[in-house]
């Protein structure tokens, strides 16, 4: 059954969420059982949320299955103190209700949370920020909670500035531009701790919490710090009408080239400058804008409805000459059909910029939205560049993964290879999963015994073999499979590792991988995570194990490092250490 919030909300909803039922008087019970001052606000939920109801049974209470509650006995005593009154749990807003809100945090996506005066209502809306107050129109209900779109600012949050992006309001890259860095580093510090707390249950009144959850570690670089923007051509542009009233859409030119307009596929915001990607970028970007639109060409932008136009991406990747220092670029068409040529006046125009060395042509015939070619075409100069990162040689092809931010990168492997703490005898075994193409395990080979890597991209693995020769290392073996279709006989292809590095995609790790490295019980996990939410609810199973199931923890959470890899948007990093319970 599907939680009717999702995990992030729920949590940042705190303090304190209880959901209504007929077991109200059951659920009272049990709470003032477990020693804990009741709040309701009358939420009505269906299912039964894994995490939430385990936090109910940590406090030695029962539960009905049809009952689910959020519960913290000391944010409960906190929560009725400054909130003395129950919530009535009959207020639900209509689609179209105009409501004044103010934001309290930045949660899901990123999105403000809010919740409506005097009924403690959840309200999510894009754009708000902490304490700003303003006027919200409700555009759709979902479950229990409701999502407006900002009409009118009264009061400006708390911690502004001028955002220096022309498309700051518009772009969805780039949603809290006009927040004063402090502050955004100081939200995302704050849905970390959260989740760790509420969805991993790790408690912060715990004096062994307060030392392993660290300070988040800031990006020096604000700007111009990604080195792989993909832009999108289309047939049309999207143009909002003004900064809170809605949008509308313009065929003005008849030709489109920037980023997708925030929930639209078919429509793209023509931009003409990215403040993340670098000046050598943006002067090519500005060339193929120019030259595009000159009829002489026929350089037709696709189509997405009609499937009819022959450029489709533009795809600008950034690197390091390994002997000058100096930087390159390398320039990826994405077009519909294998027609070279057509691309002549742009390749002509591009290499006159010296920091490109490389021009290439990747053909994707499907009607579909990616940016990988079938077939690479190279036009100019070679069909690689190259990158530095902890002291290895990297080359990135137009389809590899690389880290988006190789300045934070460094920041991030360090803090990886401290957490691992190899000895540097060259003793210790390391399995590499979610490897990508290498470059958390060879930055460590150099100090194990041997690397294993895992990965289910065939391109990523063979990139990672590449990294590994290209810089001498022998003690690195990477393997194409699925880690979330692991089988029993998994784990045979290597000795008993004394370190384990995880990398899981947004989703987290499946649940066959979690019984596997709980059943493996080796010395160190080093969990690296783009999404905090998963790796609390990863870390909770590690830890405390899935009782539901019959599953026990056997680790134990040393450390965890938030890390800001891209300041203005809402993602975040962490690199957790945990240890085997002996």
């Amino acid at each position: 059954m599907k939680c009717p919030l999702p995990a992030e909300l729920f949590i940042s909803s705190l303090p304190l969420l209880v959901f209504t039922g007929k077991k109200l008087e059951e659920m009272r019970a049990a709470m003032a059982a477990a020693g804990a001052s009741p709040s309701f606000c009358g939420l009505h939920a269906v299912g039964k949320p894994r995490s939430l109801l385990l936090k109910f049974r940590l406090y030695g209470a029962s539960l009905s299955p049809r009952c689910v509650l959020e519960f913290s006995p000391d944010l409960a005593a906190e929560e009725a103190e400054a909130t003395p009154q129950i919530r009535s749990p009959s207020f639900f807003p209509k689609k179209g209700q105009t409501l004044e809100l103010v934001c309290e945090s930045l949660a899901f996506k990123g999105k403000g949370l809010c919740k409506v005066a005097d009924t403690g209502f959840v309200v999510m809306c894009d754009r708000a920020l902490p304490g700003e107050r303003f006027i919200g129109r409700v555009t759709r209900k979902k479950g229990n909670y409701a999502e407006v779109q900002k009409v009118e600012t009264l009061t400006p949050h708390r911690d502004y500035v001028e955002a220096p992006c022309k498309y700051a309001s518009d772009c969805g890259g780039c949603k809290t531009q006009n927040l004063m860095y402090d502050a955004q580093v100081r939200a995302k510090e704050e849905q970390v701790r959260d989740l760790i707390t509420h969805v991993g249950r790790f408690s912060l009144n715990d004096p062994e919490f307060a030392s392993l959850f660290r300070p988040i570690v800031p990006c020096d670089l604000h700007y111009h710090y990604r080195n792989k923007m993909e832009f999108s051509f289309g047939n049309q542009k999207w143009v909002p009408e003004d900064q809170f009233s809605g949008t509308k859409c313009s065929d003005f030119d008849g030709f489109a080239l920037g980023l997708h307009a925030p929930g639209h596929f078919d429509k793209v915001l023509h931009v003409d400058k990215c403040l993340l990607q670098s000046e050598a970028a943006n002067m090519v970007l500005a060339v193929v804008q120019n030259t595009c639109t000159e009829p002489a060409f026929g350089l037709t932008p696709y189509n997405v409805h009609t499937h009819v136009g022959f450029l489709k991406h533009l795809m600008l990747r950034s690197g390091r000459d390994i002997a000058s220092g100096l930087p390159q670029l390398m320039v990826n068409f994405v077009t519909s059909s294998d027609n070279p040529g057509l691309l002549s006046p742009l390749v002509d125009k591009i290499v006159n910029i010296p920091e490109v060395v490389s021009v290439v042509n990747n053909v994707n015939t499907s009607v579909g939205n990616t940016s990988l070619g079938e077939k690479e075409n190279v036009l100019y100069g070679k069909s690689t560049i190259t990158e530095t990162l902890r002291g290895l040689t990297f080359q990135i092809s137009a389809n590899s993964f690389f880290q988006t931010n190789t300045h934070q990168a460094e920041v991030l492997y360090k803090l990886i290879e401290e957490c691992a703490g190899l000895t540097g005898d060259g003793s210790e075994v390391i399995l590499d999963l979610f490897c990508g193409t290498g470059t958390i395990g060879l930055t460590l080979a150099r100090r194990a015994r041997h690397v294993y890597g895992y990965e289910v991209v065939a391109d990523a693995i063979s990139d990672a073999r590449r990294n590994a020769e290209i810089n001498g290392i022998k003690n690195a073996t990477f393997i194409q499979g699925d880690l979330n279709k692991i089988t029993d006989d998994f784990g045979k292809d290597f000795p008993q590792p004394d370190v384990v590095i995880t990398d899981p995609n947004r989703p987290g790790m499946h649940m066959k991988l979690i019984k596997f490295l709980l059943k493996l019980r080796a010395k160190r996990i080093v969990y690296v995570s783009c999404n905090p939410a998963t790796c609390a609810r990863d870390l909770d199973y590690l830890c405390h194990g899935v009782p539901e199931k019959n599953i026990e923890g056997c680790y134990r959470l040393r450390s965890l490092q938030p890390v800001d890899m891209f300041p203005h948007t809402p993602h975040i990093e962490c690199v957790c250490l945990l240890e085997i319970d002996s």
